[in-house]
């Protein structure tokens, strides 16, 4: 027997599919997905009409809802609607059984010859949403005749508010994480302000699964901020993480030593290259750059102290090499190398996905890209919004690591040595990761 899947939740599945078999650029990923965003959101507000309509949502009874109309949902006609980056494939609901006809207030009559319903949709996402906004843009782009009505509005606005909010309030205590990834970037969201911080934090669990963790404003990256907003996920029940990895933020470093003081840190190797490229003259960058990552080669290295020796006594080289043309640039590898190297503690297997916050980096430029025309961004709701939209389903198609049972083991002896338990209780736990890593290879 087939599934009967509604057609919001087919565009959801395509959307996560097309992460999942994602292997190219991420821009090109987010650019698919922010069409079917559009497809998306359009298939909702016609799933809503219905809804209005039939005054019952699908699959409840009509008897069990109050003022319910006669009627009943017959499958869907299938229609495509043109845009300016193409054609987009919508399910048009049929209804039998009727009092009166159902027409859509959405779907005008020249529609399918313009590019509103594409305006609408950038133009909806970029005013934050509100009831007040999509209506005016619904009346500016299709006509007073074609516009959706305030419960239509105020259905879909909620239902966007709602997700939003479940996440920034749900519970962490079912994370079990050992990587945690903090970085913040900057955003112009308010009235007469510079442009401030939008702080994110991301992780790779025990299985070795990505998962987004937090999406909160910051009006600064102090150690102040930093540290609420790290506290804000242990207080939802979030463990603290085998290792952290950031940039070289002094607020957010500060704030890591003072809430997670029993993690581990490292610091980002791309953030350090880039701070020491920057006090290197254009000529001699390449040479310098080449010599930097040469230090971090992992060729011949295994796990643990030897490894840690070994790039220390490169370090080492490196600075003889280039100290006394360049001391200032030798200076940002010297003065925190023992962050640079933490990583050398972990599985080798996982060493190219924890020793920079790269991931998160390419995450935020997408965001920039898309609201760079936009200049400032309406307010603060708008903009953590539309980080968290991008975020959220840029996470569905980002790499975890491979968890070994050997690899898991490593793990734990780390986390006993950090964060000391019970013997009894330490063996249950290594055995049923192991036996959790190995059902998932």
């Amino acid at each position: 027997m087939t599934r009967r899947v509604a057609p919001t939740d087919r565009i959801r599945e395509e959307i996560d599919d097309l992460f999942g078999k994602a292997r190219g650029n991420l821009g090109d990923t987010l650019e698919d997905v922010a069409r079917l965003g559009a497809r998306l959101l359009l298939q909702t507000v016609l799933e809503a009409e219905v809804a209005e309509f039939l005054r019952r949502d699908r699959y409840e009874r009509r008897e069990r809802a109050e003022q319910a109309r006669s009627g009943s949902r017959n499958g869907h006609h299938r229609l495509t609607i043109k845009s300016t980056s193409g054609p987009i494939a919508l399910e048009r609901p049929k209804l039998r059984g009727t009092s009166e006809k159902f027409a859509s207030r959405l779907l005008g009559q020249t529609v399918t010859r313009t590019n509103a319903l594409e305006s609408l949709v950038i133009a909806s996402f970029v005013r934050g949403l509100s009831v007040r906004d999509v209506e005016a843009t619904l009346a500016e782009a299709l006509g007073e005749r074609a516009t959706v009505s305030k419960s239509t509005v105020s259905r879909i606005c909620e239902a966007i508010k709602t997700e939003f909010d479940s996440f920034t309030a749900r519970d962490l205590s079912g994370v079990e994480l050992e990587y945690l990834f903090l970085d913040g970037s900057h955003f112009k969201f308010h009235d007469g302000a510079k442009a401030e911080p939008v702080l994110v934090a991301w992780g790779i669990t025990a299985l070795g699964k990505p998962v987004l963790l937090h999406v909160a404003p910051g009006n600064t990256e102090s150690t102040d901020v930093w540290t609420d907003f790290l506290r804000n996920m242990l207080a939802r029940g979030l463990r603290p993480p085998l290792l952290v990895i950031s940039d070289g933020g002094p607020g957010l470093i500060g704030a890591v030593e003072l809430v997670l003081s029993t993690s581990l840190r490292q610091r980002c190797l791309i953030h350090r290259a880039r701070n020491i490229l920057a006090k290197v003259p254009k000529h001699a960058q390449q040479d310098v750059k080449r010599d930097f990552w040469a230090i971090f080669d992992d060729d011949g290295l295994e796990p643990g102290e030897a490894a840690i020796a070994e790039v220390t006594r490169r370090a080492n080289a490196f600075t003889s090499k280039w100290g006394k043309h360049y001391p200032s640039a030798v200076a940002c590898l010297t003065d925190d190398l023992e962050h640079l190297i933490t990583y050398l503690r972990f599985p080798k297997e996982h060493w190219k996905r924890i020793r920079h916050s790269n991931l998160i980096e390419r995450s935020f430029g997408e965001t920039r890209r898309r609201v760079k025309v936009i200049g400032r961004l309406p307010g603060e709701r708008t903009c953590l919004s539309l980080v968290w939209a991008v975020l959220d389903r840029a996470s569905k198609g980002w790499r975890g690591v491979e968890m070994t049972p050997a690899v898991v083991r490593q793990l734990q002896v780390l986390r006993q040595e950090l964060l000391p338990v019970p013997e009894h209780h330490a063996t249950a736990t290594t055995d049923g990761a192991a036996a959790s890593a190995s059902a998932a290879a």
